[in-house]
């Protein structure tokens, strides 16, 4: 029975760890130059509604490495529930490859490519959240600190699908998770509603805050993302003059543990969310953690394609 890649919260926390753990051994193999082929033969289409730098390019090395192939399919190539319908192309790609990677605008079209196709699906990016960037977050913060468990992760900034997903595997992995955003643009309610039906018996805090110094005071993570995401450019105005209290400097991060690192899952627009004396600083972990979208992805590809 096939399987999707479509949420943090779709999968236990067991079977998270086994991508994790899976990420770290091909991780390994990849710094000793020993990639296994373990998907040779395997054809990964990967469709794209709006542009990328690493999830393209970390999906495509993610195949390479593992010994199969992927595809490119540029947003004029489909026209995705434009020139043909969402079921008749996730139809036609189950007779063509072996599983497929979108990355889209809407995250209903995800859903429904996952719906009609045969093959497995991986959420790419939508707008309600980024699975495949959680699980890279959560393998850099385990190779910093050996655990995720009982770590506080602040995210400071707007409450959008990056978020969303980090705070799920917050509640998944048993750590705590504050977040601060202005007001009218908090977290998804919709995944506040799944975070308690998931976090019910972890006993890790989850705050909401407006307050930035408040969500990092003693964090061990501090995490924020760009104020502006694709698809929002018409907002950027507004949300330039909303956002500047939320930035991520020196005296922020001052708030944090003196141990803490800093995540940004790019890309940054430094003077803005993030300051470049924090993110080329001792303590931003930015750019291991872009490069673990490579190591996560394979756990994935793997995990949904390797025959047993």
């Amino acid at each position: 029975m096939k399987r999707d890649f479509l949420a943090i919260s779709d999968f236990s926390k067991e079977e998270l760890l086994n991508m994790l753990n899976l990420a770290i051994n091909l991780k390994q193999e990849y710094l000793s130059n020993q990639n296994l082929p373990l998907l040779k033969g395997k054809v990964l289409a990967m469709i794209f509604s709006k542009p990328s730098l690493r999830t393209r390019i970390s999906f495509d090395m993610a195949m390479h490495h593992l010994g199969g192939d992927a595809l490119f399919i540029s947003p004029d190539e489909i026209g995705l529930g434009k020139r043909e319908s969402i079921a008749d192309v996730a139809r036609v790609l189950s007779g063509y490859v072996h599983a497929i990677m979108a990355r889209v605008f809407d995250h209903q079209h995800v859903l429904d490519l996952a719906k009609y196709a045969s093959i497995p699906v991986i959420n790419g990016l939508s707008d309600y959240n980024h699975p495949c960037q959680a699980l890279a977050d959560c393998l850099t913060i385990l190779e910093h600190f050996g655990k995720i468990e009982g770590l506080k992760i602040a995210y400071v900034g707007d409450g959008n699908n990056v978020a969303v997903s980090l705070m799920h595997a917050c509640a998944k992995f048993g750590a705590d998770f504050a977040i601060a955003s202005p007001d009218g643009y908090q977290i998804n309610p919709a995944a506040i509603n799944i975070l308690k039906e998931i976090s019910d018996s972890s006993g890790n805090e989850f705050l909401f805050l407006r307050d930035p110094y408040e969500a990092v005071k003693d964090a061990d993570v501090v995490y924020t993302d760009t104020w502006t995401s694709m698809g929002q450019e018409a907002e950027a105005q507004k949300r330039g003059k909303v956002f500047p209290p939320y930035q991520v400097n020196s005296k922020l991060l001052s708030s944090a543990k003196k141990t803490a690192i800093v995540m940004h899952c790019l890309p940054a627009h430094r003077g803005h969310e993030i300051t470049d004396e924090v993110a080329d600083g001792p303590q931003s972990v930015i750019f291991q953690q872009a490069h673990n979208r490579l190591h996560a992805q394979k756990a994935i590809l793997v995990n949904l394609l390797k025959e047993e």
